[in-house]
């Protein structure tokens, strides 16, 4: 009887190694066995080093997207600007970075969607100048991350209204991370800070208060996606079938709550492909 249980163990054992050998051979990845992950590791607290390991909310998402998939994770640390160029280029399988779907970026890949997130605006603490909307930035020296989504919204409401009423043009200063841009506030090189806003509850923490963020609410909510190549259709449902089992397990609801971050609904997909 122990002799049986033992075997019924092994076989189990062994058809679930088969399984994810098989499912592993399944997925079109551009190295054997190794799912490249392009990330910036510069934005904490969704990518970041700690100790010189990729951490954050993407790199333990695809921690567990991973193994569900039989894959081995490589994080490749690329700057935000350059993670579109790098995935058409074949530098890596997915980009798993924060990526916000806009209407251009979904022109030049496909995306997987999974969390949603907005932006708030930072200023020094106690500073006079305490924006609550973007409105208020006309003429004003904005510092955000080189790349990020809410620059051209920006750039078009300077010309097509602070121009014309004659506010002033928003000075749009952008910079290769996050906390580099933190620092131009810090020395005045800049009056306020677009940031994404569970980055800004970081680099608040991290400049231990003072920095403040002055908007009462998410700014222009967007949805964040997995970027996969144009037409990779395998990897697209494979990393969705994951994201199925985890939700289904409540690991990915788990994650989502220590990030204090939200999922996507379909009308907020819906909108972020319409450019809304």
């Amino acid at each position: 009887m122990q002799i049986s249980k033992v075997l019924k163990a092994l076989l189990v054992s062994a058809l679930g190694a088969v399984a994810i050998n098989a499912s592993a051979q399944e997925i079109p990845t551009l190295q054997p066995g190794i799912l490249a992950i392009g990330s910036d590791l510069t934005w904490a607290p969704f990518d970041y080093y700690d100790k010189n390991v990729p951490a954050g909310f993407d790199a333990e998402l695809m921690a567990k997207i991973s193994k569900g998939m039989g894959l081995t994770p490589r994080i490749d640390d690329t700057r935000f600007a350059n993670l579109v160029i790098g995935l058409s280029g074949r530098k890596y399988d997915v980009i798993a970075s924060a990526l916000y779907i806009t209407p251009a970026r979904a022109k030049q890949i496909d995306y997987v969607p999974y969390l949603k997130t907005g932006g708030s605006l930072m200023v020094l603490k106690g500073s006079d100048f305490r924006p609550e909307s973007v409105n208020d930035l006309c003429g004003k020296r904005v510092a955000s991350l080189k790349g990020a989504a809410w620059v051209p919204t920006l750039a078009k409401l300077s010309s097509d209204h602070c121009v014309p009423a004659g506010k002033g043009a928003i000075a749009v200063q952008e910079y290769e991370s996050s906390p580099v841009a933190a620092q131009a506030l810090l020395s005045r090189a800049a009056d306020v800070q677009f940031e994404d806003a569970a980055v800004s509850q970081m680099l608040i923490k991290q400049t231990k208060g003072r920095l403040e963020i002055t908007s009462k609410a998410i700014i222009e909510p967007v949805v964040i996606g997995l970027g996969i190549a144009k037409g990779n259709t395998a990897l697209a449902t494979a990393l969705e079938d994951q994201l199925k089992r985890l939700k289904e397990s409540g690991e990915y609801q788990a994650l989502l709550s220590s990030y204090n971050l939200q999922e996507p609904t379909k009308d907020d997909i819906a909108a972020a492909y319409a450019g809304k």
